[in-house]
């Protein structure tokens, strides 16, 4: 009897991980993928807190194509520590975001790609390592990941638009996140 017990505490163990030691108390999961992902530019593997278009978070006002009071998220949210590396994942040059308001942070990052005819957001930095005119190439460390202006906790905000183009011009950027399962 208690070999068994003793089975099955072990096969509890290894079937319900314990929670990260820097997993952040103020992460809410709106997004219903529990894969964690990597991807070129973070360090480590994360899930997804807010996924892109309607959602349920009740950080956004309703939106129109949404229905049921649901909002608009206009990109993916990762959770990640604070303090997590933010690499570049592809090429461009980082150009001003100061058309940007304080929803983004801090110090947000635009990067923009020509050929691909996008502009890259990095929203809820800390530490950032570029500037203005600088180009990138991938994997140049570009920042730290942090909460500035983020109620729910430390994680990256990727954002995609058109070059120089507004909330009406976000698209859907999984693909350029090249997120891979962990």
């Amino acid at each position: 009897m208690m070999r068994m017990l003793g089975l099955m505490t072990a096969l509890l163990l290894t079937a319900a991980p314990a929670a990260a030691a820097d997993d952040d108390p103020r992460w809410v999961f709106y997004s219903r993928d529990t894969t964690a992902y990597t991807s070129p530019w973070y360090d480590g593997a994360h899930r997804t807190m807010i996924g892109y278009g309607c959602t349920r978070a009740p950080y956004y006002p309703a939106d129109s194509r949404c229905g049921g009071g649901r909002g608009f998220h206009h990109g993916i949210d990762v959770a990640m520590p604070c303090g997590t590396p933010i690499t570049a994942g592809r090429f461009g040059r980082v150009v001003s975001s100061a058309a940007y308001g304080p929803a983004y942070g801090e110090n947000p990052l635009v990067i923009r790609n020509k050929r691909l005819g996008v502009d890259i957001l990095i929203a809820h930095a800390r530490t950032v390592y570029v500037s203005v005119g600088d180009r990138v190439t991938r994997g140049v460390s570009l920042a730290l990941a942090s909460d500035s202006a983020a109620p729910d906790g430390c994680h990256l905000h990727f954002e995609v638009r058109s070059v120089a183009g507004g909330l009406d011009d976000a698209q859907r950027p999984v693909k350029l996140l090249d997120r891979v399962p962990a």
